[in-house]
């Protein structure tokens, strides 16, 4: 799952409605319930790209393809403990949870960790979901460049945010 800073704030209301609208969480400010949120996943956001960064500095260091760097990306962020991809949203779960827990906005929580995480985890899902249909879209119009090579990377790129652009996001 891939998050971007300017869809925080929206994820976060989200998640901050689902667990005010039947009692799950109370609190007195939403707003700062949100704050809360937004902070956990704009460290997850910041982590991401720390060991996004640490991956190339290891590959140019090393002199590996660039048909290495997902395995490299893995073993740094198994280095340090931070989930990517399908195991992140199990991930930012653990720590909206453990904010939740420890917030000095949220007065009361009433529902169980399980139900928590179920009302959490659909407004992560929708969002994973609309960046796979990205994602899907970009590797379509890529089908003739060959993946991992220098200019698949320039033309993902380009591709990624002229499509973002067109559509708003």
């Amino acid at each position: 799952m891939r998050l971007h800073s300017a869809k925080v704030p929206e994820l976060a209301l989200q998640i901050v409605r689902a667990l005010t609208a039947e009692g799950d969480i109370e609190c007195e400010s939403p707003k700062d319930v949100q704050l809360d949120v937004e902070a956990v996943l704009n460290q997850y956001i910041r982590d991401e790209q720390e060991v996004t960064e640490r991956a190339k500095d290891l590959m140019a260091s090393r002199g590996l393809p660039q048909t290495e760097f997902a395995r490299i990306r893995r073993m740094v962020a198994d280095e340090r403990q931070l989930k990517l991809g399908d195991e992140a949203v199990d991930y930012l779960l653990d720590q909206l949870i453990e904010t939740l827990m420890y917030s000095d906005h949220v007065n009361e929580v009433y529902a169980e960790d399980v139900e928590l995480r179920r009302k959490m985890r659909e407004p992560l899902r929708r969002h994973a979901a609309s960046e796979q249909d990205l994602v899907q879209e970009v590797r379509a119009r890529l089908k003739h460049v060959q993946e991992g090579t220098a200019v698949w990377e320039v033309e993902y790129r380009r591709i990624m945010e002229d499509i973002r652009r067109r559509k708003g996001l």
